[in-house]
């Protein structure tokens, strides 16, 4: 049950350039309380943000904590990016009476029926699998019955007088906000893990205490509540004795294994086998939720006759995400590749030799050796642009035989045009850096933004994007 907020003295600790501290501030002082806003960045830096606060009653305490402010307030909403045990300032709110909560931990207190809200978490997938359980249930319930937050989606906050006990919630769920759902002792009534793999180990420490932290999902669901959860395949590198750990205590569970990814074709836009895995977790627990919906009746429903629903998702935002077709080639969104790894991941989501990859980016001084062989074996042309450009064609260039055609480029606007001379029907050209951004762009949404773009203005093409002819093979 949410607490009364009225009259509270409520310090929100981080507000973001990118607005993640709006929604919640408003909430707040929606709810009568007396909040104040601090953050370390200045208010120049923070201009955006603000503005969307205009008109209500925040003190600001920016470019820097302030004592006084975390020793005279009654709560602390936290930032999940803020470790609540090792920060002296939420300490010293502590030893002052202060209570510590989050956006995610409000919002499930005041959330109308728990048994409507489905949890999703997981090393990678996490936001793609919320994406797609919310696709499938809109498709199959309506708009104005499924909510999509957490993680993904905004705060849910300010949508709270609109969501009914009926309408089913998805949320995406970090290690970062399981912590505080597990102080509150709270799990989702349908609790979704896409899989494991060592991660955030500079946060919490230890891979013991980042499984722990994940495994929240499901250490409070419920029996007799009917609380089901629905697990993916963990990677081989976490011990029998960490996955008898990760155990759910839900009277049901759903195992998605590797066996099942091989054996359904599911039709997506968006190409690889991760992406399959991603799509057979949603529609899993998708036919949890709708045999449920329709209470009425004892039938189970079978998960594959959901696929079809998935047919025209477009995949998130710089995810691997089709942008169009053009004269038989496909152009591909990978900007949130922000790893060599993950580049790898999207290169061989595609046939061998259709690739055009654009690739480079700010040097964080990562190995960029496999991404190059990668690229030189797999790839038809990588375009190399960013800081790391010149590095990463001369790697690429020295490992190609006669595979790639290699150039580095420089920026986005002259690989698309580098790349438009090379292609051929059944191409791809494909934006993975496999590098941050921040050399040439903001963040990896406004290189995304460059790239389609780029592309728009390549191809003469300004329409919507449209389903290609057939999904890509891995």
């Amino acid at each position: 049950m949410l607490p009364s907020l009225d009259g509270q003295r409520v310090l929100v600790m981080g507000l973001g350039r990118f607005g993640g501290g709006v929604g919640v501030t408003r909430f707040l002082v929606g709810r009568g309380a007396k909040v104040t806003v601090t953050d370390t960045a200045d208010a120049d830096s923070l201009a955006e943000s603000i503005a969307r606060l205009e008109g209500l009653d925040v003190r600001y305490a920016l470019g820097g904590h302030r004592t006084e402010d975390f020793i005279e307030t009654d709560w602390v909403v936290v930032n999940p990016a803020v470790d609540p045990r090792n920060n002296p300032w939420l300490a010293l709110a502590g030893q002052c009476g202060a209570k510590l909560t989050s956006e995610i931990r409000l919002l499930t207190a005041a959330l109308p029926e728990r048994r409507r809200i489905i949890g999703i978490t997981g090393s990678a997938g996490k936001s793609t699998v919320t994406a797609m359980i919310g696709h499938v249930l809109r498709a199959r319930l309506g708009d104005d019955r499924v909510w999509i937050g957490g993680n993904l989606g905004g705060s849910l906050l300010g949508s709270l007088e609109r969501i009914q006990p009926r309408d089913w919630v998805v949320l995406e769920l970090s290690s970062f906000m399981l912590e505080g759902l597990d102080a509150d002792q709270w799990s989702p009534h349908l609790a979704v893990l896409t899989g494991l793999s060592p991660n955030h180990l500079d946060r919490h420490g230890t891979l013991a205490a980042y499984l722990r932290a994940k495994a929240a999902i499901f250490r409070w669901q419920r029996g007799q509540d009917g609380d089901a959860a629905v697990l993916g395949p963990l990677d081989d590198s976490i011990a029998p004795s960490e996955v008898q750990a990760l155990q759910p205590r839900a009277g049901r569970r759903v195992n998605v294994t590797e066996d099942e990814v091989d054996a359904w074709s599911i039709p997506l836009l968006t190409p690889g086998r991760h992406n399959r895995l991603n799509a057979l977790l949603a529609v899993r627990t998708c036919a949890l939720a709708l045999e449920e919906s329709q209470a009425q009746s004892d039938q189970a429903i079978d998960p594959m006759s959901l696929a079809g629903d998935l047919a025209d998702f477009p995949g998130l935002p710089h995810r691997l995400q089709f942008v169009l077709e053009h004269q038989g080639v496909r152009y591909f969104n990978d900007s949130k590749s922000t790893t060599p790894a993950a580049a790898v991941m999207a290169i061989r989501s595609f046939p061998r030799g259709k690739v055009h990859l654009i690739a480079g980016g700010y040097d964080k001084g990562s190995d960029l050796t496999e991404l190059a062989q990668v690229a030189a074996k797999r790839c038809r042309s990588v375009a190399c642009i960013g800081a790391t450009g010149p590095n990463l064609a001369r790697l690429t260039d020295a490992a190609k035989g006669d595979q790639a055609q290699v150039l580095n480029c420089g920026d986005l606007e002259q690989a698309t045009i580098w790349l438009a001379q090379r292609l051929a029907p059944d191409d791809v050209v494909l934006l993975s850096p496999g590098c941050a951004s921040w050399d040439q762009f903001e963040n990896f949404q406004k290189r995304g933004q460059a790239f389609v773009s780029a592309v728009l203005a390549t191809t003469g093409e300004g329409c919507p994007p449209v389903r290609p002819r057939d999904e890509p093979t891995s």
